[in-house]
């Protein structure tokens, strides 16, 4: 399905976000690896979470995650650490495209037997889970967090535990922390001294667990107070005491004119006065947020240079290059690199009719469903994908004025 999105003058309203899809997964993984589990409180309804709760109750030889590259990295660590157990791994289309050398290669290391059933580098795997040895590993700093936060969940169950050097730039360290924060309060305390975190071998202890609000969704919230007229937004339960990295985007977009105000009800989203004329940041910590300033942005006239992207390029598309190629049909001609996007401003003749292209990427469809504002009617494509985290995305905006008029892939030149 494809919405036409028109969006209202006033957007007050009150918006329950979903529960965080990072934590969500982390403490599923934590929770299977104690030995007497608890069940896990709030869980997210996104579907990466439901794939992950389908492979731990199902019983069969094949597990389909489909398009859920958190499942892929923390699954594959955790069957390859099984005794007795055999499983091949699989994925959509665009799985099977996205690497995953890294994390095998340092799994096989630490003692794991997995092979890949058709490209080498890439899913299916087919995975024999044994005891690992552990010890000790070095990783480039740069590659994805998700391959860290694998490790270092099943390190515990490791014969030697496992002290793991990063070298280089560390990238996305708020959702390292993020792991070794959960593992704490699963009873395993692990070390991080500089780019060296040591994770001693332990038994994990179950423990009663709440799933708190998604920062990540919150933050189509604030692209769409940036760029509303008027009104205010309250996001009921979100904390400064989060142990979610994407909680900095309550101070990123104070200088694209929002503040926030928390309270022990939530966090309120407010305009303010003050509007920076160019903005410069480096996202490495929270490439997730990407879209979403660069696309408010551009819909401000804000001329920016974001970076720290490399990470965008293997995601659920090439995100890099999915920006630059929808906003090009909105006017704003962006300037990339491997791992920068810039804007200076430079307009052309938006097309007639924009419709947006989201490339099985939810993040696509949620960051430019609020261009509305400034292009009344446009279209965002395949509105589906916003199920992979957010599933109620679009009745948020309809309960926030927004009017979404369905439109068939007939009725519209893609």
């Amino acid at each position: 399905m494809n919405y036409q999105v028109f969006a209202p003058t006033d957007c007050s309203a009150t918006i329950v976000l979903p529960t965080s899809k990072s934590i969500s997964n982390r403490a599923l993984i934590l929770n299977a690896l104690c030995r007497d589990a608890i069940p896990v409180e709030n869980l997210s309804e996104c579907d990466d979470t439901r794939v992950m709760r389908q492979a731990f109750a199902g019983s069969g030889p094949v597990v389909d995650i489909h398009g859920a590259g958190t499942a892929m990295r923390f699954l594959t660590a955790y069957y390859a650490q099984r005794p007795g157990s055999r499983v091949t791994l699989t994925g959509s289309a665009r799985m099977q495209q996205r690497p995953i050398r890294i994390l095998v290669d340092a799994l096989r290391s630490l003692g794991a037997d997995i092979r890949y059933t058709a490209r080498e580098g890439f899913p299916p795997l087919e995975i024999c889970g044994r005891e690992l040895k552990g010890g000790e590993l070095t990783l480039p700093g740069d590659v994805s967090s998700q391959y860290i936060s694998a490790l270092l969940m099943i390190a515990p169950r490791m014969h030697y535990g496992l002290t793991l050097t990063l070298t280089g730039e560390m990238v996305s360290i708020p959702y390292i922390e993020m792991t070794l924060g959960m593992m704490a309060r699963f009873g395993i305390e692990a070390r991080r001294t500089g780019n060296t975190i040591r994770v001693p071998a332990g038994e994990y202890r179950p423990a009663p667990f709440r799933i708190e609000p998604d920062w990540s969704a919150a933050s189509y919230w604030y692209e769409i107070a940036a760029l509303a007229p008027a009104g205010t937004i309250t996001l009921p339960g979100l904390s400064t005491e989060s142990l979610q990295g994407d909680a900095r985007i309550a101070a990123l977009f104070e200088p694209l004119g929002i503040n926030t105000l928390f309270s022990s009800d939530g966090a309120k989203l407010i305009k303010s006065d003050h509007r920076t004329t160019e903005y410069r940041c480096d996202l490495s910590e929270q490439p997730d947020l990407a879209q979403t300033l660069v696309a408010t942005c551009c819909l401000l006239g804000v001329p920016f240079h974001f970076t720290g992207l490399q990470t965008l390029r293997i995601k659920e598309t090439d995100r890099i290059a999915a920006l630059c190629d929808e906003l090009i049909k909105l006017g704003y001609k962006l300037l990339s690199s491997d791992s920068t996007l810039t804007w200076n401003g430079e307009t052309v003749a938006p097309g007639e009719s924009p419709v947006i292209q989201t490339y099985d990427d939810h993040r696509m469809a949620m960051a430019f469903a609020p261009a509305a504002f400034r292009f009344p009617g446009i279209t965002i494509a395949d509105t589906a994908v916003v199920d992979k985290s957010y599933p109620g995305y679009w009745d948020d905006l309809a309960r926030a004025g927004f009017t979404l008029t369905p439109r068939e892939k007939g009725d519209i030149s893609l």
